[in-house]
């Protein structure tokens, strides 16, 4: 009898009208989680005037949200991993638009951290939109699909960046945490047609299940499924080391279909899938991961909160005039929308590299490139000057950002791969929580040298351990 798999099923039917849905979809909840990240860059100094912080308090209001989506990303990669994508996907998505609606009301600043903590907490399950999304796209249109998706997220930020300049000076941050927390809320009418991944209904040994979702997938692409019978190859033995040729399988398989009993699918609970991430197999590709998304984490968020800190600190340390941002100063809106706009050039870039040089090389040389571009801003530049050099600073640390984002779920097998990508997205979230004492206080403190050599030095670590990357993902399987 006739077999394909998961893998086969795409490759045929090609991407089409279904992937572009399930894409949209996807792309909606990438603008959630950047407005609310990129919030916290007007968020703090209007909450420190109005309830009179410490430069500490301003800080801890973004390194909750970080340290939230620290717990988060571990937390809503495991359960996707158990119990469907779907059901991570929903559950994330109420806790960040109930807990973002919330937070607007919150009475005092201990109630706002909490709060926000708890926003973190759900943004924290972005990661599951990523490996949703890319499970329904064929292999060789992965490293488009992922540059498509992330202009989404360019979109958040630009939106942000607009919605703030906008509300601010007219109203006040509680307006602006509430238009905030709309384009999550607005995926939640919609979640009753989103399909379950066929790769998690296959590890699942829920076949009949994978092969209707499939078939949907054909019907509205036009195209037929291949002949035969659906299979499911179980993703074991990889040995990254002898991983040299480019047409060898993403992760070697057994020959082994989906007669696996449910007990064999189901043991996989979250310690079992930590010690399959810390294997000798998979050891070396998790731990440079953790690195990579640390630092690459640290640094994007990093020049985020530059954005809004460097010229309020160079004119406040040069005057010796006490930190303030108020709400007729529309320079930090006008710089924010400028450097935001700097992630479409970073994406069409790092779209023309990934498939062009490999994911290997297209991250460490965007990070290599950011260095010099922030390398100039050691020392006090002119506002135009700084604004350029955050421009290209911020289009490629945003490429190869996205690089990551697409190469952590293609290392994993299946049965691991959000708790995989949730873990290392968790790691990074890390750099997101250390970031704020950085790129704020470091500042506050003019300290600008210090802060600046930081950050190239954890770039520098960064795009050292992209070269040393067991293996090259570009044009292999997910299966």
């Amino acid at each position: 009898m006739e077999t394909y798999t998961t893998d086969d099923a795409l490759t045929t039917m090609g991407f089409g009208r279904f992937q572009a849905l399930v894409l949209v979809y996807a792309g909606i909840g990438w603008v959630a989680e950047s407005m609310e990240l990129m919030l916290l860059s007007f968020l703090g100094p209007f909450i420190r005037e109005e309830w009179n912080l410490s430069p500490q308090n301003e800080s801890m209001i973004s390194s909750v949200v970080f340290a939230g989506m620290l717990l988060g990303a571990c937390s809503w990669g495991f359960v996707s991993d158990k119990y469907g994508r779907r059901t991570g996907l929903l559950l994330s998505t109420i806790f960040t638009s109930g807990m973002g609606f919330l937070s607007a009301l919150s009475p005092n600043y201990l109630c706002l951290v909490a709060l926000r903590f708890l926003v973190g907490v759900g943004v924290g399950g972005s990661h599951v939109f990523t490996s949703w999304f890319l499970e329904f796209v064929p292999a060789k249109n992965r490293g488009t699909c992922m540059i498509v998706l992330s202009l989404f997220w360019t979109l958040g930020t630009i939106l942000e960046a607009s919605l703030a300049w906008v509300v601010l000076p007219v109203l006040n941050w509680r307006w602006l945490l509430a238009f905030t927390a709309i384009p999550c809320f607005l995926l939640l009418p919609f979640f009753g047609l989103t399909p379950e991944s066929p790769r998690y209904l296959c590890v699942q040994n829920r076949m009949s299940d994978a092969t209707d979702v499939l078939e949907r997938m054909a019907s509205a692409n036009q195209s037929a499924l291949p002949p035969g019978v659906l299979t499911y190859h179980r993703e074991t033995n990889v040995d990254h080391d002898t991983l040299a040729s480019e047409s060898e399988c993403l992760l070697p398989v057994r020959a082994k279909d989906c007669t696996i009993d449910n007990a064999k699918s189901s043991e996989y609970d979250s310690l079992a899938a930590l010690r399959t991430l810390l294997s000798h197999n998979l050891l070396r590709s998790t731990l440079l991961l953790w690195l990579v998304f640390f630092s690459n984490s640290f640094a994007y968020y990093g020049i985020v909160l530059l954005t809004s800190q460097l010229s309020d600190a160079n004119k406040s340390c040069a005057s010796g005039v006490i930190f303030g941002l108020h709400q007729k100063d529309t320079n930090i809106y006008k710089d924010t929308f400028i450097t935001s706009l700097a992630e479409i050039p970073g994406l069409l870039l790092s779209a023309v590299l990934v498939d062009w040089f490999g994911r290997k090389a297209s991250m460490w040389s965007m990070m290599f490139a950011c260095c010099a571009f922030l390398g100039p801003l050691v020392f006090h530049e002119n506002e135009l000057l700084t604004t350029i050099l955050l421009f290209g600073a911020r289009a490629c640390a945003m490429g190869s950002f996205t690089i990551l984002c697409l190469y952590a779920p293609e290392v994993y097998p299946s049965y691991v791969r959000s708790t995989g990508a949730g873990i290392a997205t968790a790691i990074g979230r890390v750099g997101g929580v250390v970031c704020p004492v950085v790129a704020v206080a470091m500042l506050r403190g003019c300290n600008q040298m210090g802060a600046l050599v930081v950050f190239e030095v954890v770039l520098c670590f960064a795009a050292v351990a992209c070269m040393f990357f067991p293996v090259e993902t570009k044009g292999r399987g997910m299966d």
